[in-house]
């Protein structure tokens, strides 16, 4: 419930925000002391990148944006999107951002996208996590679902109530943020926004475990806020989920089958979902607290990157990780803010970064390109 009630109060200062902001035109307003953040270079180390708020070619009037939360890219470079915009869940772009596609009328809580290949086809897995908001602004919930389609949006079926098939009372709310494919097919799903659960299901949505919550007698096994889940195949002998428990500001890593293995801690980072890429993981970060654990404002949001050790080496929009005796310190937004709740990170074979932002005044995807 605390995560629960975390994302009602984070929600509520949104819908303000949102009511008081304007769309995007496409334009950025210079600031005597602060460099043009179209000729910023953000991140750390070897990853560092140029910020280009402009690269989406869009009318917020043709396609408007609530909120962007995730992005993938499939087999042909094309970079899909997902939002909670019921005009067009889905925007379909080209690497120089022109959009080619997009459709979906039916996701007022769309959250989490992922891309499956299957039979040298791709597929992709739709999550709408229950939380929509009306013409007034407000947050209301409902239960969520999980829905497998084709790229251009053709049902091939849907996930709905863990509580139709018995594994959840009927007190436990269904509310999921994300899913992960593992090689073999079998889909996870997290309930992040509801009980708590990691849910897997075979390649046809066929229930056969789930693993988390809050009771588990090793408190480590229980996760809190259980926003992303994603399967790590970086070790190709030994592939393992890492699952967010972002109330704790960290990453648990299982294996396929549900056993804890260790977390990964990432002070005062509320992080969203693992994106494995070569070696690395990126995620967005979507708020941040200070060592006294006070929250930062709306432009704490950041990008976190960490290598094949799970330690963190560049945070794009954040200050510069900082460990000592060998652990990660709090880590806060840079002094100029580049981001609004980073969501999601999309990653290009060029090793560009895409990255959607959650209550961010109706604006489209960042790109970061590497330099």
């Amino acid at each position: 419930m605390h995560s629960r009630r975390h994302f009602i109060r984070h929600s509520a200062m949104a819908a303000t925000a949102l009511a008081l902001a304007k769309p995007a035109l496409g334009f950025s307003i210079s600031h005597p002391l602060r460099p043009d953040p179209q000729e910023e270079i953000i991140g750390h180390g070897e990853f560092r990148y140029k910020v280009d708020k402009n690269w989406a070619k869009i009318s917020v009037n043709s396609n408007p944006l609530s909120n962007c939360h995730e992005m993938v890219q499939d087999s042909k470079g094309r970079l899909i999107m997902l939002g909670d915009d019921t005009h067009n869940n889905i925007l379909i772009f080209d690497k120089s951002g022109k959009l080619l596609d997009y459709w979906g009328t039916a996701f007022p809580g769309g959250h989490g996208l992922t891309i499956s290949r299957e039979g040298g086809e791709d597929f992709l897995l739709l999550t709408d996590c229950g939380w929509y908001q009306n013409r007034a602004g407000d947050w209301n919930p409902q239960a969520g679902q999980v829905v497998k389609t084709t790229l251009d949006g053709k049902l091939l079926f849907s996930i709905g109530h863990p509580r139709t098939i018995g594994i959840y009372s009927d007190e436990e709310p269904f509310m999921p943020t994300e899913t992960a494919v593992a090689p073999n097919g079998d889909i996870y799903v997290a309930d992040g926004y509801g009980s708590d659960y990691i849910i897997q299901y075979n390649h046809r949505g066929q229930y056969i475990h789930h693993f988390g919550g809050h009771h588990n007698q090793d408190p480590d096994h229980n996760l809190h806020n259980a926003h992303g889940v994603a399967v790590d195949l970086r070790d190709k002998n030994r592939p393992v989920l890492i699952c967010t428990s972002r109330e704790e500001n960290c990453f648990k890593i299982f294996t396929l089958d549900g056993r804890f293995l260790r977390r990964v801690d990432l002070p005062g980072m509320y992080v969203c979902r693992a994106v494995p890429d070569g070696d690395h993981i990126y995620a967005g970060i979507c708020w941040s607290k200070d060592a006294s654990g006070k929250m930062l404002d709306d432009n704490s949001g950041f990008v976190t990157i960490l290598d094949r050790d799970n330690r963190v080496v560049s945070n794009p929009g954040g200050a510069a990780p900082l460990y000592r005796d060998g652990v990660l310190q709090q880590t806060l937004r840079a002094a100029n803010p580049v981001f609004q709740h980073g969501h999601d990170v999309c990653v290009d074979e060029d090793k560009n970064l895409y990255v959607c932002q959650w209550n961010a005044a109706h604006t489209a995807p960042v790109k970061l390109v590497r330099v």
